[in-house]
Order: structure tokens, then sequence, then C-alpha cells
């Protein structure tokens, strides 16, 4: 259900179609941390929510400094994201292993720090002057300009043949984006 790039899903128990506890049965095995925030206070809808594999179970009413707080809390125990999965691209940043299909990928340092970049925001435009500041140490001042395209050219390249779920474009005019297609 969930594409990838999701940090923490709020999910409601009383949902149209599917509630919330059948979509939690869906996502639980994709990592991603569910609070459910519901109008549904009963011992039993929590312990149920709960143990389905949510984090945490909000009652409503609530007041947003709490919410904020469970948020920042779930966030903070979960740690950085480790894994990033888009259809058959996976990139594991414990290893720094890159593979589609489950074949390891070949990249450099920068090709890697780019694609990391790019896929733990997915959706993100990046400006250009922004990756530079981002990938390279001296903060892109002594970089020529066609390195930055020329690492993208490269990267697409070695990725070529991937999957038709995600696709490095170039948003002309301003940067780069990863962007995963439903």
């Amino acid at each position: 259900i969930f594409a990838g790039g999701f940090d923490l899903v709020l999910l409601d128990v009383m949902l149209p179609g599917l509630d919330g506890f059948a979509v939690m049965e869906r996502v639980a095995s994709q990592g991603t941390p569910v609070i459910f925030l519901s109008a549904m206070q009963q011992v039993a809808d929590k312990v149920r929510g709960l143990h389905l594999g949510a984090e945490d179970y909000i009652a409503k009413p609530f007041r947003a400094r709490e919410l904020v707080s469970r948020l920042r809390a779930v966030l903070r125990r979960r740690g950085p994201k480790q894994v990033y999965s888009f259809g058959d691209l996976t990139l594991d940043a414990r290893s720094a292993q890159v593979t589609v299909n489950g074949v390891p990928v070949a990249l450099t340092a920068q090709e890697y720090r780019l694609l990391l970049l790019l896929t733990s925001q997915a959706g993100r435009v990046w400006e250009r002057g922004q990756l530079l500041q981002a990938l390279w140490d001296d903060g892109g001042a002594f970089v020529e300009d066609n390195t930055l395209t020329v690492t993208v050219k490269r990267l697409r390249e070695k990725l070529e043949g991937a999957s038709e779920q995600w696709s490095l474009k170039t948003v002309w005019g301003v940067g780069y984006k990863f962007e995963v297609k439903e």
C-alpha cells in the first residue's frame, strides 16, 4: 500500500472501505511505523491496534502537543531509516549496498551519496546548488557545473533497465528528484 518514503503513518480506525485495522494488517510487514489516532477508545480497540504492530494508539480527543511529542518519540526510537525499497531498487544504508532485482550495482561514492540523498526524500526536488553543497566536501565551490550532470548521467546508466516504478527525474532549470510512480 505504501510506495516507500514514509517515515511514519497516522492511521484512523474508522475509514471508508477498509477500516484502519485491515489497513494495518496489510502494511505491518513494510516496516513503516504506524500510530493509530481514533475516536474508538475501548481498551479492546487499543490492544488490537498495538497487537497488530502499531507503535502507539492515541484516542480522540487529544492535545496537539501530546500528538507531536508521541510522533517525536516514535521517530526517535526508530532512528534514521536504513533501508529504502522502491519496487526492484533497494538501497541499504547500513552496508552502502544498492541492488536492482537483487543484483548488486557498483556505484562510486558520489553516485551512492546522490542516490541515498534523493531516495531518502523521494519526491522532493533538489536544486543543483543544494546537491552540490550536500555531495562535495567543499560545498561544491570547486566543482565544475557539469560534474553533477555527469554524476547523474552515470548513475542513470548504472541503473538502466530498472523498473518503471521509479525514476531519476530532471526538473529543468531547477535540479533533480527521485520520483516514485503509483
